[in-house]
């Protein structure tokens, strides 16, 4: 495999530029300079409230700094609350090519398109000259999402990438799972895995404060789309999605933005963290891909058995059919039929062998599909953790 050596020793399997925005109303400039190089590795991605959040400049920074970026342009309106200066300097000190261009201050709509236009240019042409280096599978951190669950989920796609996960660790590789939500019930299978009694209370504590919160919301994350494709309860569907995280040892706890100290299995804690607030816990598929993203996943293991078509900024997903029968409907989009498990009679072991193969051809520049049709898809809303927020 080989890689994009990073200052801060990281390796990144893809070498994207990344044009941010700073508030909603600076998206449409972005959105516009980004436009330009449709057929270049030119990402958006953007935080689109005013009111300040630390977890969201959180969330921007690790993204900025990303192992798989090479330059960002920021794109800020002017009177936002972003910190955007100290945004720039954490980028430029991550020795990665970084610009801010400032809408009020640079003649408005058009003049900053054609400047931002001009600093893409330029980043694209300085990064030509960067080497590759050899990259290992103990360098790579690999997250693990559903979305859009049937009733064959967890019959086939997520033990598929559980037993892919058991042997990632067992190569010296970082993987994450992370959805509390759609793990109640679970929270005692996850504690007895823990490496230490101090870590299982807070996976069980991550389980319960999920539950609390989902009930202040007033909803979960059991959708109709689930019930018509053959799952009864927010129970079993979590049964389904804890597969996923294998059987190894669960070595730590860690929230969005939070880089893993040292390979291993690690759960992240989505959910907000107090009373409930603005923002959602989960609900949105690609805010939990940008959540992982910023604790350095190079790629997304993403199954799902209804059919999702989304992809990601930054990080490639790579997409599991838990069914044969949605796979072939939705072939384009589908990285890997893990309903091969029942229509074939597969071994869920050799759909980990594959999911293990197209990691390793992704890792070395080979497109998935949501690469191929252009998915770039992100969010970033706001969340509130006791880690990063002040009383």
């Amino acid at each position: 495999m080989k890689g994009y050596k990073r200052k801060d020793g990281r390796i990144g399997i893809r070498n994207v530029v990344l044009v941010t925005y700073l508030v909603e109303c600076a998206h449409h400039v972005a959105q516009q300079i980004a436009s330009e190089f449709s057929d270049e590795s030119v990402h958006l991605i953007g935080f689109g409230g005013c009111a300040p959040n630390l977890y969201a400049e959180q969330m921007m920074c690790q993204l900025c700094t990303h192992p798989n970026v090479g330059a960002v342009l920021i794109v800020s309106l002017g009177c936002e609350n972003f910190h955007k200066n100290e945004l720039l300097t954490k980028i430029r000190e991550s020795n990665r090519h970084a610009e801010l261009l400032v809408i009020q201050e640079s003649g408005g709509t058009i003049s900053s398109i054609n400047r931002g236009i001009e600093s893409v240019r330029r980043f694209l042409s300085e990064m030509e000259h960067e080497a590759d280096c050899v990259l290992e599978w103990s360098d790579l951190v690999i997250g693990a999402i559903c979305g859009g669950s049937d009733g064959m989920s967890g019959i086939t796609a997520n033990p598929s990438v559980g037993v892919a996960f058991d042997q990632l660790v067992r190569l010296g590789a970082t993987c994450i799972f992370e959805e509390p939500g759609e793990l109640i019930g679970c929270g005692g299978f996850l504690r007895e895995r823990a490496s230490d009694i101090h870590l299982g209370n807070q996976l069980y504590n991550c389980i319960v404060k999920a539950n609390n919160y989902y009930k202040q919301m007033g909803h979960d994350s059991f959708s109709q789309g689930n019930a018509v494709g053959g799952l009864s309860t927010i129970e079993e569907k979590s049964l389904g999605s804890y597969c996923k995280s294998g059987s190894s040892d669960i070595c730590g706890l860690i929230y969005p933005g939070q880089i893993p100290e040292k390979p291993g299995l690690y759960m992240m804690d989505i959910v907000p963290d107090g009373e409930a607030k603005w923002g959602f816990p989960n609900i949105n598929d690609n805010a939990e891909i940008m959540e992982m993203a910023a604790s350095g996943c190079h790629l997304i293991l993403y199954t799902t058995g209804r059919g999702s078509v989304a992809g990601s900024a930054i990080t490639p997903v790579i997409k599991i059919c838990s069914n044969t029968e949605t796979y072939k409907r939705m072939e384009n989009d589908m990285d890997i039929n893990a309903g091969r498990v029942i229509s074939e009679g597969v071994s869920i072991q050799e759909i980990a062998r594959d999911i293990l193969s197209l990691i390793e051809r992704t890792a070395t520049n080979n497109p998935t599909y949501s690469e191929q049709l252009g998915h770039q898809e992100y969010y970033i809303g706001y969340k509130f953790f006791n880690c990063y927020d002040t009383k």
